[in-house]
């Protein structure tokens, strides 16, 4: 196993290398860029200054002087017409854009293994310190929403299971389809009405993930204030997502309850919770821990996105969405180099998983 776990780590650069190449050159081809999104920004002041100043017919000027055309020369900005050409190349020279593509790829790379991964374009800021900052409120949401997904879905998978096509199954089955059916926005809206000042109780707080006094609390206020700001938010995640997990373990052990070895337990004469867990549970639970990492990386970024902007959370998420937004291309890729990083930590802890559940399944005796 010790080899195996070798092997896999020394295999994360290389993944990583590649997912980031693959985007890298998805967005050489991909129209407007931050030079492009800074000329917008620059000709819009100038249509309007020129309005303020001259009127109606100071409009047509300035946006005359402005109005994007095509210079015809590759990767040109037809916006940048009307602006000095020595300042267009600066601004070019600054961005990073004066190198070849392959050139500042190579220099990409080389710095986020040493993770250095840049300056913001926009915000003056590194990077790092920026995904630093933002890590904890993704963290808190999608380690505590993956948390109570499991520690709901597990044990009811499991008494739907052991009670298939009994009145409870059918009870619970319309709770998930209905917590299938609507996407976790939809509930955190809902619980924002209810319980958040929107039209009837004011019970949670709307902003943030901590009160503008935290750092005067003591340390259980702040524990109190922490789980507080989290409430809402983890319980819009935990009905959106934790159908899906239920129906899989519940099918996972009736997939396992009707098999041959359990019908032979039986007949040796063992109760049904040993049965149940010292035989059923340990293979049917493989499945199920197999989904762990895409659950956790899911509830971290992709599914706490619109759960981060609607209760203005300032995370991960939210940050990585904003840079795909105004072509912040190393916060770009700093937040997709973190994701993937993550996600593929977390796949190698599956695996470690897989074998602490059942020390029959060998990682490291594969041959490729």
């Amino acid at each position: 196993m010790f080899i195996y776990l070798l092997r896999r780590l020394a295999l994360i650069p290389l993944t990583l290398i590649g997912i980031i190449a693959i985007n890298f050159f998805i967005v050489q081809i991909a129209p407007g860029g931050p030079v492009e999104q800074l000329l917008a920004q620059l000709k819009n002041t100038a249509v309007s200054a020129t309005a303020r100043v001259g009127g109606g017919e100071g409009v047509e000027a300035g946006r005359s002087s402005a109005t994007p055309q095509n210079t015809g020369g590759h990767g040109a900005y037809r916006g940048a017409q009307g602006l000095d050409p020595g300042f267009i190349a600066e601004l070019n020279r600054q961005f990073g854009f004066d190198k070849p593509a392959y050139l500042r790829f190579g220099l990409m790379v080389r710095d986020y293994l040493r993770f250095d991964l840049g300056k913001s374009y926009f915000r003056d800021r590194k990077v790092l310190d920026l995904v630093l900052d933002k890590l904890p409120v993704s963290i808190s949401i999608g380690v505590w929403s993956t948390l109570l997904i499991y520690l709901i879905s597990v044990p009811l998978g499991i008494a739907k299971a052991v009670r298939d096509g009994s009145q409870f199954d059918l009870l619970t089955s319309t709770a998930i389809i209905i917590g299938y059916a609507i996407p976790a926005f939809l509930f955190a809206i809902l619980l924002i009405i209810l319980f958040a000042g929107g039209r009837y109780l004011d019970w949670f707080p709307l902003r943030g993930l901590v009160s503008d006094n935290w750092a005067y609390l003591s340390w259980p206020a702040r524990v109190a204030d922490y789980f507080w700001h989290l409430a809402l938010p983890v319980i819009a995640m935990v009905i959106g997502g934790f159908a899906s997990l239920t129906m899989l373990t519940k099918n996972s052990f009736l997939d396992e309850i009707n098999k041959q070895y359990v019908m032979t337990a039986r007949a040796k004469g063992l109760s049904e919770q040993r049965v149940l867990y010292g035989h059923v549970f340990r293979n049917a639970m493989l499945l199920v821990i197999a989904g762990f990492p895409a659950t956790l990386v899911g509830m971290l970024f992709t599914g706490s996105l619109l759960i981060e902007v609607i209760f203005s959370l300032d995370g991960l998420g939210l940050l990585g969405f904003e840079a795909v937004v105004k072509r912040d291309y190393p916060v770009m890729f700093g937040t997709l180099y973190m994701f993937s990083l993550i996600g593929l930590l977390l796949n190698l802890v599956s695996d470690l998983t897989y074998h602490l559940v059942d020390p029959r399944i060998d990682f490291s005796a594969r041959t490729g």
